[in-house]
């Protein structure tokens, strides 16, 4: 008689690859503590924002933008934060962009843009909810944090359910090379990269 056939198996997985990132992630699992990915030198001052590609969302839905186009030729504020609706994002970081909005007009500033690693459609309702849409402050998305990556400010936090999100900082940006850069030391803080913060050292280096 025949063999008996047996249904196939699915394929083994892939092989785990230690990446600093999953180091990091394993490390955050058995501490509990906030880790950040290793390898990457953070961007500071003078230097020129890595290329990348972000998601926006319009009238045609959610669109890849080449972060070169996005900020070529022009002043921008660009602020990073670990996620939507957690809590000092929403009640702090956030807001203090929507308040200070005007000023930032006032001193030449032509765009404040949000990042995260939410997809773009959570950002554009956490827009509307926050009053960042009414006061004309734009989102990128992130979804992979691919660009959070190279930007130097990748984060994870498995017990809290973050995985490959940004450190919370704010930078001024002139025709894509930073000319001010402030980060938290702890992703619960919103003192340094706060709007009033970011307006006053503009301020200070307008005078």
């Amino acid at each position: 008689p025949r063999p008996r056939r047996h249904a196939s198996l699915p394929p083994p997985p892939p092989p785990i690859r230690l990446t600093a990132r999953t180091v990091s992630a394993r490390v955050a699992h058995a501490t509990g503590k906030f880790t950040e990915g290793k390898g990457i030198a953070m961007v500071k001052v003078g230097d020129r924002l890595p290329e990348g590609r972000v998601l926006q969302t319009g009238e045609g839905g959610a669109q890849w933008v080449s972060t070169r186009d996005l900020f070529a030729g022009r002043r921008v504020v660009l602020f990073g934060l670990p996620g939507a609706y957690t809590g000092v994002c929403t009640t702090a970081h956030v807001p203090s962009f929507v308040r200070t909005k005007p000023r930032f007009e006032a001193a030449g500033v032509d765009a404040i843009l949000c990042l995260a690693a939410n997809d773009p459609y959570v950002l554009e309702a956490w827009a509307r909810d926050t009053g960042a849409t009414a006061a004309g402050i734009g989102m990128l998305s992130d979804p992979a944090g691919d660009w959070i990556e190279a930007l130097g400010v990748l984060f994870d936090l498995p017990e809290r359910g973050f995985l490959r999100r940004s450190r919370r900082f704010a930078a001024l940006i002139e025709d894509g090379v930073v000319r001010i850069w402030h980060e938290e030391e702890s992703p619960g803080t919103c003192e340094a990269t706060a709007g009033e913060a970011m307006l006053a050292a503009l301020e200070a280096q307008m005078a």
